[in-house]
Order: C-alpha cells, then sequence, then structure tokens
C-alpha cells in the first residue's frame, strides 16, 4: 500500500520533460488542453496520495483510532514506516494549503484592483484604456471581458500593430485562458515538479492567442513585430497583474515570435508524444485512488465490519 501512495509523488517528476516534448510537438490548442488536464490530474494523485498516508498514520494514534471506532489495530506496514511518512505527509499538505490560500488571496486581490480601475474608465466596447506611463496591455477576465492596455502602449505600437495587440487579448478572453492558468498554478502549488509546468501552460496559452491573433489579422508577421514591440516596451515596467490575467508580453518571447514567423503548420491531431504524459497522469490517480481504497478497506476491517 505504501508503495502504491507513493508512486503519486513520484510520477510529477517526469512531467517537466514530457510537458515540454508535448508543447513542442503538438498543435498549441492541443497542447494547451494536455498540459492543463494531465498537471491537473497529477495534482490531484499527490493530493490524494498525501492526504491518505496523513490518514494512515493519524489511525495508528490511539485517540484517533478510538474516534474512528477501530475494535482492531489498523493493518498498515510498520509503525517505524508509516508515522513518520504521515507526519511528513500532513507537513506538506498543510504547506501546500497555507501557501495555495496566500496566494488565491493576493491574486484575488489584484484581480479586484485591475477591475475596479477598469471600471472606473470609459471602455470602447470591450476595450479599456488606462493613463499611465507603464507600457502595458492584458486581458481581464470576469463580466464583462477587458482588454486593458495604458496609452503608453499604445503610443509604442502604430495602428496595425495595436490591431493585432488587440486581437491577441482578445484571443485570451474568447478561450477562457485565464481558467488554464488558474489550473496551472493550482496544480504547481500542489507539487513542487509541477512548477515548470505552469510555465509551458502559460506558454502554450500565449502560443494559442498568437495564432489566433495571426488568422484575424492576416499577417504573421505583423504579430510577431507587434508582440515583440510591445514585449520591448514593457519589459521594464513593473506590473502587478495577477497571475491568472493571460497578456501578450509574458512568456518567453522570443521563442514566440519565432513559431510566429514560421510558416503555419496545417491543423493535426495531438501526436503520440502525448501518450506517455497523459499514462503518467493517468497511472498517478490510479495507484492514489488504489492506495486510498486498500485503506478504505483496511479501515472496514479494524472497524469489524468484515472480517480480517
Amino acid at each position: 500500500m505504501i508503495a502504491l501512495l507513493l508512486a503519486p509523488l513520484l510520477l510529477p517528476c517526469a512531467a517537466p520533460l514530457l510537458a515540454r516534448r508535448v508543447l513542442d510537438r503538438c498543435p498549441p490548442v492541443a497542447a494547451l488542453w494536455i498540459l492543463s488536464v494531465s498537471a491537473l490530474l497529477l495534482a490531484a494523485g499527490t493530493v490524494a496520495a498525501l492526504g491518505t498516508l496523513a490518514l494512515t498514520g493519524l489511525l495508528d494514534i490511539p485517540a484517533f483510532a478510538a474516534l474512528g471506532e477501530l475494535v482492531h489495530p489498523l493493518r498498515t506496514a510498520p509503525e517505524r514506516l508509516v508515522l513518520p511518512l504521515a507526519a511528513l505527509a500532513a507537513a506538506l499538505l498543510i504547506l501546500a494549503t497555507l501557501a495555495l490560500g496566500h496566494s488565491v488571496v493576493r491574486q484575488a486581490a489584484r484581480l479586484r484592483t485591475a477591475r475596479s480601475q477598469a471600471d472606473r474608465r470609459p471602455a470602447a466596447g470591450d476595450l479599456c484604456v488606462v493613463d499611465s506611463p507603464h507600457p502595458d496591455a492584458y486581458a481581464l477576465p470576469g463580466r464583462p471581458h477587458r482588454i486593458v492596455v495604458t496609452t503608453a502602449m499604445l503610443r509604442s505600437l502604430d495602428a496595425r500593430e495595436r490591431e493585432a495587440l488587440f486581437a491577441h487579448e482578445r484571443a485570451h478572453n474568447a478561450g477562457g485562458h485565464h481558467y488554464f492558468l488558474a489550473a496551472a498554478e493550482l496544480a504547481a502549488h500542489c507539487h513542487p515538479a509541477l512548477r515548470p509546468v505552469r510555465e509551458d501552460i502559460r506558454l502554450a496559452a500565449e502560443r494559442v492567442a498568437d495564432e489566433a491573433a495571426a488568422t484575424s489579422v492576416g499577417d504573421r508577421g505583423l504579430t510577431a513585430r507587434a508582440i515583440a514591440r510591445a514585449a520591448l516596451a514593457a519589459h521594464t515596467a513593473h506590473t502587478s497583474r495577477s497571475t491568472v490575467t493571460p497578456a501578450a508580453t509574458t512568456g518567453p518571447v522570443p521563442r514566440r515570435v519565432t513559431a510566429l514567423l514560421r510558416p503555419a503548420r496545417a491543423p493535426r491531431a495531438a501526436s503520440w508524444i502525448a501518450v506517455p504524459l497523459a499514462v503518467c497522469a493517468l497511472l498517478s490517480c490510479g495507484a492514489a485512488g488504489t492506495g486510498a481504497l486498500h485503506v478504505h478497506q483496511d479501515v472496514e476491517v479494524a472497524q469489524g465490519e468484515t472480517g480480517p
């Protein structure tokens, strides 16, 4: 049982390498979905395994065994192995919960600030212009969707480049990319190995918006130039945007520009390279679920509900 519960804690370590290959080989939309779903499954497996390990250790303590109405000892590995693992699992769960809670509070505050600033200014459709000397532009989630751009950013681009930038940000809102970024943030707080995957998910979201903007304006070179100039203008500007707020100036911009300057690849299904990552995610959830089921059965036996 212990081996089953350790597997979901080790499998995410393979995710960064596999995620990078998915991002390189698959179309951006497919990569975004594959990476996001896989990261969530790996995070779920991690949390389930840690929770089961912590519960197993608690039920080895007489006071908690009495609360669980155990009339027989719980059949687990030796206490000298179970109790340290359970204590470590409980500590990791508490730390992850506190870090995630702090992040949620911080990001929510930043989103409220951005929304209140946008709502105080007149909007032209979904476009909201903020008077600021700092070049910035981003897609603001919520209802209604807004594209926020500063006057300094508008001055940094010509008319056609602005059109490409706006198309990029509209693609973020239309695709609900803030949900993918929130999923990436959640997964990254559940397992340290999923933090590089969070960056890959952010890059995939930007690549999806890049391609949508290029299609909208009908010029890949123009889109690449607009993104490069916007990023160059914004690179020295301090921003307190939420990490779940997508923006054209984030991520590895040179890599995105290089992709845009290549001819568009014909749409195709995700390649086989996604299979190993999917297998890792499914194995993680399967192992965590099987381990939890074994613990549940052991608890029933200890409660005298089934025969030993």
